[in-house]
């Protein structure tokens, strides 16, 4: 049975905290401390100062796709892996436009960059729980613990948040509230790994018994990269 998978990009995939600082300070022409990215932190930037960044970044060409990513070679470890297993795969994110392409396309032309071809993205503002819930959804990786929460609460969807951190509370609470813990996306990949195995062995008995009755077929599939056998088309402009 296929693995249906949702990620969430900025801090799973993308290192969005790093990018919004470094906006920060060329907006703000001063240093921007780490700790003050977070609008909602006592100690962060004011207001003001926040939607200053966000104005410029609304304003820039593409500039989502100039976030760097955490762990590129882990993001093509990802792709390979989900062909071998047939997953289903969406990246979520709730970012807000930037000037040029859309945020779809910015974040597809991202993600396909580093080795995952075709990717399925989806732009949900929304509840995470709403998602999963539409999306039948057996795992979801999120850096933020309210929505791991959300989803374990409120769906049979499990949930591995993404602690790039050494925060010892946020851990323990996750934990506490049935959500798994990973530091990096290596890790998460091999999590995945693990639950491909093990969850069509905890589906019930009547597809395991199905499963015996069921002949071997040969599958056919692309290459690694798809659009070694289909490029895009050229096209004429009206």
């Amino acid at each position: 049975m296929t693995l249906r998978i949702g990620v969430d990009v900025d801090g799973v995939l993308a290192d969005f905290r790093s990018a919004f600082r470094a906006t920060a300070t060329r907006v703000l022409r001063r240093e921007v401390d780490e700790r003050q990215e977070s609008p909602q932190a006592d100690d962060g930037l004011v207001p003001s100062d926040v939607r200053r960044v966000w104005q410029h970044i609304a304003n820039a060409q593409n500039w989502w796709m100039e976030v760097e990513p955490y762990e590129p070679e882990q993001i093509a470890r990802f792709y390979s892996l989900a062909r071998a297993g047939s997953w289903e795969v969406f990246f979520l994110t709730r970012r807000p436009p930037s000037a040029g392409d859309s945020v779809q396309f910015q974040t597809q032309w991202w993600i396909e960059r580093f080795g995952f071809y075709l990717p399925a993205v989806l732009t949900v503002p929304g509840s995470r729980g709403d998602v999963a819930n539409g999306l039948r959804l057996d795992l979801l990786l999120d850096d933020q613990l309210i929505n791991c929460v959300e989803v374990v609460s409120a769906t049979p969807t499990k949930a591995v948040l993404m602690l790039r951190g050494n925060d010892a509370a946020a851990r323990d609470h996750a934990i506490d509230r049935g959500v798994g813990v990973v530091s990096t996306l290596s890790e998460a990949v091999t999590v995945i790994e693990r639950l491909h195995d093990v969850l069509p062995q905890r589906r019930g008995r009547l597809l395991r018994l199905a499963d015996w009755f069921t002949g071997h077929t040969e599958v056919h599939t692309l290459p690694q990269n798809p659009r070694t056998v289909r490029p895009v088309p050229p096209f004429k402009k009206p």
